[in-house]
This record gives C-alpha cells, structure tokens and sequence, in this order.
C-alpha cells in the first residue's frame, strides 16, 4: 500500500520545512523547493541558507562574466549537499530558455546554464532569482519515507517566501503557511 502511496505523491513545485530533530545539520531549519520529483527520485534547493562567502558577484567574476551591472543584491545559496560546485538558478517562471530551462510549474522554473548567469549580468533575466550551488537529491522513495518519518512538513511553495529577502524568516513564514507555530513543534513523531 505505501508503494502505491509513494508513486501517487508529486512534491514537484512545493517547499519541504525541516522539522526540528531532523538529525542532519545540513538540513537544520531548512526550506526547501522541489524542483523535480518522480518514481526516479526527486531533486531541490534550500532557499534559505545564504553562503556568507560567496557572492554573485563572485561568481559572475569567476566565470569571466562582467557583472558590473548587477543591481541586486546578489546572494549565493547552499543549495544542498550534492554536486556543492554546480549551479543552479531558481527563479520567476516568465524567463526560458528553451533548451536548458526545467519549468517547474506557472510560477517557478530552474535553469543550471551559463546562459541564464549572462543574461542576468545584461539585466535581461529573470524578474526573481536565486543562485545556488549544489542540490538536495533523494534517491527513489527516500522522500516519501522522511515525510512519514516527521522530518519535514511540505506546503505550497509561494514566490513571496522563496524569494523573500529576509532568509531566516522563510522557515517560519513556511510553517506559518500550514498555520504552524514553530515553538510548538515536536521533534517526536507519531502516527494515529
């Protein structure tokens, strides 16, 4: 029954919160957008894990890209622990590029090129972005197994929380959109 369960379960386009207790610290307080999630296994970015490091910026800079214009500020997120130098941009679904952009749903696609890195250095990219480096990948199932094991909550993902300048209040603006609060979380789970 669970197998029918886990196949049936689609989380692509919405956020995972971590739970209190999750025991990974990688994974603390974390939100997460999942861009892609299937039988084959599922993929995301932690939106709210800044890198105090790195910058846009930097990146632009280490790409030969001129970044001069650049007017936002431009933050670098731990996207998750796998494959920690690739980059992926999230971002506003009204930019494609047809060859290289994943549209996650009317709101929000993720694009992993060059391309879209230039295009935001020319003021031609997306209106919301967010660089990342790395990503959270499960393998088959092991999504669906944390979700019932209380390691995360999963809601629908909003621009105005993904995008949100002030990235330590996206975990409770996250909760706060179930109607959670988190000092009444339990790191103990159960099931009735």
């Amino acid at each position: 029954m669970s197998d029918t369960k886990n196949t049936e379960m689609n989380l692509s386009g919405k956020l995972l919160i971590a739970m209190p207790g999750m025991g990974d610290p990688r994974f603390e307080n974390s939100v997460v957008f999942m861009c892609a999630h299937s039988p084959e296994g599922a993929m995301g970015l932690i939106v709210n894990k800044p890198s105090a490091e790195l910058s846009l910026g930097d990146v632009l800079t280490q790409l030969d890209i001129d970044a001069s214009s650049i007017t936002k500020a431009g933050k670098v997120f731990f996207g998750g622990p796998v494959e920690g130098g690739r980059g992926f941009v999230l971002h506003s679904g009204e930019y494609n590029n047809d060859d290289s952009t994943l549209k996650v749903d009317d709101e929000f696609s993720m694009t992993a090129t060059r391309d879209i890195l230039e295009a935001m250095a020319h003021g031609e990219g997306p209106e919301e972005a967010l660089a990342a480096l790395g990503y959270a990948g499960w393998s088959p199932g092991q999504i669906e197994d944390e979700i019932q094991q209380n390691a995360w909550l999963t809601c629908d993902a909003e621009k105005a929380i993904v995008f949100a300048a002030d990235d330590d209040g996206k975990w409770s603006a996250a909760l706060a959109q179930l109607g959670v609060d988190p000092l009444l979380l339990s790191a103990e789970g159960g099931h009735a």
